[in-house]
């Protein structure tokens, strides 16, 4: 039985989330990375067309959201091998980013990426800053996640913030990193979704925070493409 509640939930991301968020963006000169489902991409080609064309990354997220630690190695790499096609066929773009479903690849996950020519992977909730790790060898980009500034977190059954609430949470984690900033380097990454983060009023409190970013500083936004690439280039990235 289909679960139609659900259905047009995440029809309303595409539908009216999307392109709010996009408008936000599109306001605030930022640019985003946008971890798209095969699945998704196959049934709304001309919003990740769209998506990449305003300057955004088309990063991966698997083919479907089956949970990735259920599959074999040749479901897992034939899973990513079609994210990767889809991508590519809707918006031009190859990924090199990843993001598993709810951050639990395999030991074989970053070793599959490597040899597709990901160059970096989000499944860490272990820094503020973006690191590095060895897969076969080679270096390999680690963005960290984040479950802190995160929609889905947040506003989720247990215990759900007010769109205000979440608003003053941002500044005041930015307010203490942009602090330890002038020490060490720091990263702030913040986790939307289309249907949760896409409705007007917090689609409002983001853009209230992004303007409050913005009036400070030496602060830069940067999609997760370039934010690995400098750590991969960086001689004082932490190695993991």
């Amino acid at each position: 039985m289909p679960d139609l509640p659900a259905r047009t939930w995440f029809e309303y991301g595409a539908r009216e989330g999307i392109p709010r968020l996009l408008e936000l963006w599109d306001r605030h000169g930022v640019r985003v990375t946008s971890h798209m489902v095969g699945r998704a991409v196959e049934r709304y080609p001309a919003l990740a067309r769209e998506i990449v064309a305003r300057g955004h990354e088309a990063a991966a997220h698997g083919h479907t959201w089956t949970p990735h630690w259920t599959l074999s190695a040749d479901e897992e790499r034939a899973s990513y091998r079609a994210n990767v096609a889809a991508i590519e066929q809707a918006t031009g773009t190859r990924p090199v980013g990843f993001n598993a479903f709810w951050l639990r690849g395999t030991p074989r996950t970053l070793g599959i990426l490597q040899a597709l020519g990901f160059r970096y992977h989000v499944d860490d909730l272990s820094a503020d800053e973006p690191m590095t790790t060895t897969v076969n060898g080679r270096p390999f980009a680690i963005v960290p996640y984040t479950l802190r500034n995160n929609d889905i977190a947040r506003f989720g059954a247990e215990g759900p913030l007010s769109a205000a609430a979440f608003g003053q949470e941002l500044r005041d984690e930015f307010d203490q990193l942009y602090a330890e900033a002038a020490q060490r380097r720091r990263m702030m990454s913040i986790s939307t979704h289309d249907r949760i983060a896409g409705t007007p009023a917090r689609v409002k409190v983001l853009g209230d925070f992004l303007a409050y970013a913005r009036r400070h500083p030496g602060v830069a936004f940067l999609r997760k493409d370039a934010i690995a690439e400098l750590a991969l280039a960086l001689p004082d990235v932490p190695v993991k």
